[in-house]
């Protein structure tokens, strides 16, 4: 079975302006990337698991913020490895300075057989939309557009 994530996009909108938060994976690996090496906070889930609450168990390990408030969904795409990430979004606000993220190991460099303790992410950053499609891995960018689409909706009047 190709492997599932779950993941939470926090927005704001200072001045009417759209921005959304999102991580920079921690390592060696991606230390000097950056455009095209951002993403919003995701994780695997366990079957029997419900993604949407993965998603905001994964936000709150990744970051250290909790995730509150009403949830839409973003749908959800498939990346280049084939692992498929659902999505939901959420408005909030952070100070990306007290972002604390766990810890977990990786095998570095890889096929050494050498274990390192990294974290799971290095920084967190507040990015205008067309900031973050450029910063975003690829293949989330459609959440980015999800999110915008849903967001620049007029209210219906009643509902």
């Amino acid at each position: 079975m190709a492997k599932r994530s779950a993941g939470l996009v926090m927005y704001r909108r200072p001045e009417d302006q759209l921005e959304v938060f999102l991580v920079h994976p921690g390592g060696p690996y991606w230390a000097k990337k950056d455009l095209g090496a951002w993403s919003i906070s995701k994780g695997e889930y366990l079957e029997g698991e419900l993604p949407l609450e993965a998603a905001r168990r994964e936000f709150q390990e990744e970051t250290g913020f909790a995730a509150q408030g009403d949830f839409l969904e973003l749908g959800a795409v498939q990346q280049a490895g084939g692992k498929a990430v659902s999505a939901w979004a959420f408005e909030g606000d952070c100070d990306p300075s007290k972002l604390v993220s766990n810890r977990c190991q990786i095998e570095w460099p890889p096929r050494s057989g050498r274990l390192i303790e990294i974290p799971e992410v290095d920084r967190g950053a507040w990015f205008s939309i067309a900031e973050a499609k450029k910063r975003i891995l690829n293949s989330q960018a459609p959440f980015l557009e999800k999110l915008s689409h849903l967001l620049s909706r007029p209210e219906t009047p009643g509902g």
